[in-house]
């Protein structure tokens, strides 16, 4: 009776270190680029060797120097989670790794033992779908109905029943060398057959638990790949979404000029080459303040050209310390287009419009006025405060809420009569809602 409750607490034991020992390496960013890491270099595989087995090894030493602490001892297991994930080679150098403990203290089976471990279960995960594997359950009697229910619906082979019988089977094997050498090989040895069923059901549990705790780590990290791809995808699309407008209004105003003034039109022509030079070399996301309002000037130089000097002036009050900060691409040029269609366009004498940027704290403030004609009473308001609803406007305000989150403001206010502004206003340290933002030394790193 004391023995079989030894070994049941043993085996209770061995569950909750396996767990405790899984979940405090899911915790370790570097391990879980290591675990799902699609390629390993050398260097890698042993770094994912060093993280599991270094904890593992101390634990079968400790069944040395600790009495009745045999629920240390995850070699066996470690051995077969090794093989199955990351095949053989990993399995034979992470076992026999784990078998030097038991060599020091004369068991000089374990390591022949381990080795055969590695090596079939190295197999079976070279001839198993990479899904099967992490979709192993512990729960063994939950994977026997589930394959029962599927088997007589329609027979087919399961080789996640497989592995568990695999590994029961290697379980077995162990005990049975144990008692023909019990100074050679460990094993929990009980007399009586409950126990004995016991050590050899719990030997797949305690397999399938890292493999779970992992799973879900892995997912977690699949479905966040998933939404960066999405943003990114979005992204991409009212990118693309500005730059024919762009081009299409840009070729307009050259086709009105080539007949009647072909200078002028050729001046328009180098400088869209310019606008679309830089269109083809850059499609990041961000781009430095002071590339953008080069980039902007471009464009204000062809319509400046179309309207005449007189009709259109363009002032800048730019904070030099902002120059060097990132901002969404193409933020400026949809704004000034805006207030230059229905702004300047329908006032006979034209206008001006201002260019601002200044730094309050850690925001970048960036405004675009005009002195048009305003928009009208009634049209795209809110106490006050107007939402851009064209193309342009509508686009920016959709990728500052893509990339910034709640962390950024789009505020478009006009005086009918007198002109409008926009403000745009992007943190530029610290952490938005759904986007990091960094500074502009990091952004400059990651652009290189």
């Amino acid at each position: 009776m004391n023995e079989s409750r030894l070994i049941f607490i043993t085996l209770l034991v061995k569950l909750g270190v396996a767990a405790a020992v899984s979940s405090a390496l899911a915790r370790s960013r570097t391990f879980q680029n290591l675990l799902f890491a699609s390629r390993r270099r050398p260097a890698q595989v042993l770094g994912l060797l060093a993280f599991i087995c270094i904890p593992l090894g101390l634990g079968v030493w400790m069944r040395f120097t600790v009495p009745n602490f045999l629920a240390a001892d995850l070699s066996f297991e470690a051995t077969v989670i090794l093989g199955i994930l990351f095949g053989p080679f990993a399995a034979l150098v992470g076992g026999g790794f784990l078998a030097l403990p038991a060599l020091l203290h004369h068991e000089y089976l374990a390591l022949p033992f381990n080795l055969a471990v590695g090596l079939t279960a190295g197999l079976f995960g070279k001839f198993a779908e990479e899904e099967e594997v992490w979709s192993f359950s512990p729960f063994v009697d939950l994977s026997i109905y589930r394959w029962i229910r599927r088997n007589l619906r329609k027979p087919r082979f399961d080789r996640q029943i497989l592995l568990m019988f695999l590994i029961v089977g290697m379980e077995i094997c162990r005990e049975w060398i144990h008692r023909a050498y019990p100074r050679w090989l460990f094993s929990l040895h009980p007399s009586s057959w409950g126990p004995r069923l016991a050590i050899w059901f719990v030997a797949p549990v305690v397999v399938g638990i890292p493999l779970k705790v992992w799973n879900a780590i892995r997912t977690e990290r699949s479905l966040e790949e998933q939404k960066r791809l999405v943003l990114e995808a979005r992204l991409d699309a009212l990118q693309r979404q500005i730059n024919p407008h762009f081009l299409f209004n840009t070729l307009n105003s050259i086709a009105s000029l080539v007949r009647f003034r072909p200078e002028q039109a050729r001046e328009l022509i180098v400088k869209l080459a310019n606008i679309l030079r830089a269109l083809l070399k850059d499609h990041d996301s961000y781009i430095l303040l002071r590339e953008e309002l080069s980039f902007t000037e471009d464009y204000l130089g062809i319509e400046v050209v179309r309207f005449g000097a007189d009709k259109l002036k363009v002032v800048k009050e730019i904070d030099a310390r902002t120059l060097d900060y990132p901002v969404p691409s193409m933020l400026l040029q949809p704004l000034v287009e805006n207030s230059i269609k229905h702004g300047l366009e329908p006032r006979i004498g034209g206008g001006t419009i201002t260019l601002r940027s200044r730094l309050e704290g850690e925001r970048m403030i960036i405004e675009v006025e005009d002195d048009g004609v305003g928009i009208a009473p009634g049209r795209s308001h809110s106490s006050g405060v107007l939402r851009g609803t064209g193309i342009g406007m509508k686009n920016v305000r959709e990728r500052l809420e893509v990339l910034y989150g709640g962390a950024a403001l789009f505020d478009v206010t006009s005086r009918p009569g007198r002109g409008t502004k926009v403000t745009v206003i992007v943190p530029v340290g610290g952490e938005g809602d759904e986007a990091q933002i960094v500074t502009p030394a990091a952004r400059s790193t990651t652009r290189s």
